[in-house]
């Protein structure tokens, strides 16, 4: 089968029309499978680009108490990797354009089967994966499997990684490379824009793939500026408030939260495509 090439063929089209992306991160199953799959079917209409799913797991280090709770929700909704891996295929039925990443940890894919994994996902169309706990060191694992199958496998770099880290951090990298803004954990700073572009002039001496900023970034404000330097911007924490807010207020209306998160959205991707000044 050939490689759909999703993410790519996104990154060429905005580059082409000189906008920046926008990547919405939310988690499979949060608040329970039915509303996670009206969420995800209102992200592409509300101006998503590219749509990271989280695939919740029990021990989320990198990530902050907002989307730990969502895990959380999650799973006592009875959410699982299986069922992560049908909610895409569900969703596909809806939407085969938008690139889709699933962004996690690598137990509950080891526990599931690494070959048995990649063959699934293959199938009902997910182009990237983020594996945030797998080091360069063990592309063999999980890295370089899923891209001779097509699957992008994308990187992260932090405001640690220095010259003599970056390279092996890119070397496998594909899709696009995703920066972390801040150090710590997700929703749990704000960017600071200096110190963002700096960094970005110094990875992309090493690399030409699109690279997308996220980690703190709660305003169409805020994400207009992060884009002038990178190619995308990230948005998963403030999505997330925005679902579990609605989901307080009244968890049976499905509508009511999806249209929570979708609302955020529409005002992140008209801020990003009214804004012309891009400099990166």
């Amino acid at each position: 089968m050939q490689k759909l090439d999703r993410i790519k063929n996104k990154f060429d089209k905005l580059k082409t029309n000189n906008k920046k992306g926008l990547i919405t991160f939310v988690t499979a199953g949060d608040p329970n499978y039915d509303t996670s799959l009206e969420i995800l079917k209102e992200l592409p209409i509300a101006g998503a680009d590219i749509i990271e799913i989280g695939m919740p797991f029990t021990d989320p280090m990198a990530d902050g108490p907002g989307i730990q709770a969502s895990y959380l929700r999650a799973l006592e909704a009875g959410q699982t990797l299986k069922k992560t891996i049908g909610l895409v295929k569900k969703f596909r039925e809806y939407n085969s354009d938008i690139p889709i990443v699933l962004m996690g940890y690598y137990n509950p894919i080891y526990k599931y089967g690494v070959e048995v994994f990649i063959r699934d996902i293959k199938v009902i169309g997910v182009d990237g994966l983020i594996v945030v706990d797998l080091p360069p060191e063990m592309d063999s694992e999980l890295c370089i499997p899923a891209k001779e199958n097509g699957i992008d496998f994308i990187r992260l770099a932090t405001p640690t990684s220095g010259a003599d880290r970056l390279p092996k951090i890119i070397r496998h990298a594909s899709g696009f490379l995703y920066y972390v803004s801040v150090a710590g954990i997700t929703g749990s700073k704000t960017p600071e824009i200096t110190s963002i572009k700096s960094k970005i002039k110094i990875i992309r001496k090493f690399t030409k793939i699109p690279i997308a900023v996220g980690f703190g970034i709660k305003t169409p404000e805020q994400a207009v500026s992060i884009a002038k330097t990178a190619d995308a911007v990230v948005v998963g924490s403030a999505i997330i408030d925005k679902i579990n807010e609605a989901y307080k207020r009244d968890k049976n209306n499905i509508k009511l939260i999806a249209e929570s998160s979708a609302n955020l959205v529409k005002s992140l991707s008209l801020a990003l495509k009214n804004d012309n000044n891009y400099t990166g």
